[in-house]
């Protein structure tokens, strides 16, 4: 059973760090000999092969096959064994919840997705309980190999309070939910669980599992109104974990100047607000397909609509995504500024407009960005997509497991 702590609450000791970068190197390059991981991690081939050792008495890595030799004996290849642990994810995202069970090299065994519930509350951590219970039901394995279970959820955690707090709506004042999820989740399946912002989690889950390992500093736009810092290889989560809420908010302000000021210092939507500024135009009298796709009936417009009407090249649509793209680039932009990082992700949801969001992200954040961070950074979709938050809470499970073996 692995301690109930994760990496962010305490300093690593020397032998968890080598852990977890031997480990890491057989993960992603596996099956690999113990001389190429003393190259790559830069540790002597005597702790690497102790290490190693090690790991194969206790079943986590298996030897394999021999390497070509340039001269003498062959070196013997390991890699991890995958069926040796396995972890469950689950992801809250903006228009759904996504489970997930995974084997220790994140092959995914069984995954589950459905729509998010319409609401923030209780109900929804139940919600992610019962999902993590389908996917583990479904896979056909060894219940008792289950090392851990990922949580990721919007807002700010506060485990010390057991407090969950949701940003709400423009306007509207924050919603607070007095309702552990780790406790809620032990006491239902009886795994160790782990809580993470749902922006930091997808950080981490686009840099170890999708990117180059050397990538040490990224940003990840979590659907415009969360953000996930990565620096030096690590999540930045501040003093009290509340780091990368993007925008300000006063229970003092109007409706109406929150949303004046959304494009500046404000908080979001979390569609950028695309939905709430198609409807205004077409109420307006402006020509859309967006109209036929709800009937007639724009109180049903939602951010599906958005995304078909991407894909359909409906003019409005458009331009009101191009719209929120130029006005998202400028807040990265500053982030850009501030913080000098390699790679942005775009991620969340928002997304799934495609080329027509990303490239007018593009054009603003090198349009108002210093000239030495604009032609460093990178501006990328997210390899995972909807699955980003599950897996990147599975990874920092992962990590953990690794780092305590």
């Amino acid at each position: 059973m692995i301690k109930q702590m994760l990496l962010k609450d305490r300093i690593l000791t020397d032998k968890e760090r080598k852990n977890l970068a031997i480990l890491e190197v057989i993960r992603k390059n596996g099956p690999i000999s113990r001389t190429d991981i003393s190259k790559i991690t830069e540790l002597n081939i005597v702790t690497v092969s102790n290490y190693v050792n090690h790991y194969i008495k206790k079943g986590l890595v298996v030897e394999g096959e021999l390497d070509e030799s340039t001269g003498g004996r062959k070196p013997v290849l390991v890699e991890l064994n995958p069926k040796s642990g396995y972890i469950v994810g689950v992801g809250l995202n903006m228009l759904s919840t996504v489970g997930v069970l995974v084997d220790l090299e994140i092959n995914v065994i069984s995954e589950l997705k459905q729509e998010r519930i319409p609401e923030n509350s209780e109900r929804v951590i139940e919600n992610m309980v019962e999902i993590a219970s389908e996917v583990i039901q479904k896979a056909d394995i060894d219940r008792a190999k289950i090392v851990g279970v990922g949580v990721g959820v919007p807002g700010i955690i506060d485990e010390r309070g057991r407090t969950i707090r949701w940003p709400q709506s423009l306007g509207e004042k924050d919603l607070s939910v007095c309702l552990s999820i780790k406790d809620t989740f032990e006491k239902h399946l009886n795994i160790p669980t782990f809580v993470e912002n749902d922006a930091n989690a997808a950080v981490l889950g686009e840099k170890w599992l999708g990117l180059d390992r050397d990538v040490r500093h990224m940003l990840y736009m979590f659907s415009g109104v969360g953000c996930g810092i990565l620096i030096n290889g690590e999540i930045y989560r501040g003093a009290t974990g509340a780091s990368g809420e993007l925008g300000i908010m006063s229970p003092k302000a109007s409706k109406e100047y929150a949303r004046e000021i959304t494009t500046q210092l404000g908080r979001w939507e979390m569609d950028l607000g695309m939905v709430d500024k198609a409807r205004v135009r077409i109420e307006a009298g402006e020509a859309s397909a967006l109209k036929d796709f709800v009937q007639g009936d724009l109180s049903n417009l939602s951010f599906k609509e958005i995304v078909r009407g991407v894909k359909e090249k409906d003019n409005l649509t458009l331009k009101v995504v191009d719209e929120a793209g130029i006005e998202l680039g400028k807040k990265i932009a500053f982030l850009v500024n501030l913080l000098n990082p390699e790679i942005v992700v775009i991620g969340g949801g928002i997304e799934d407009c495609g080329a027509p969001l990303l490239d007018a992200i593009k054009t603003s954040v090198k349009e108002w960005s210093v000239e030495e961070a604009a032609s460093q950074v990178k501006t990328i979709p997210s390899a995972f997509g909807e699955n980003a938050v599950a897996l990147g809470v599975v990874g920092i499970v992962a990590r953990e497991v690794f780092a305590q073996a």
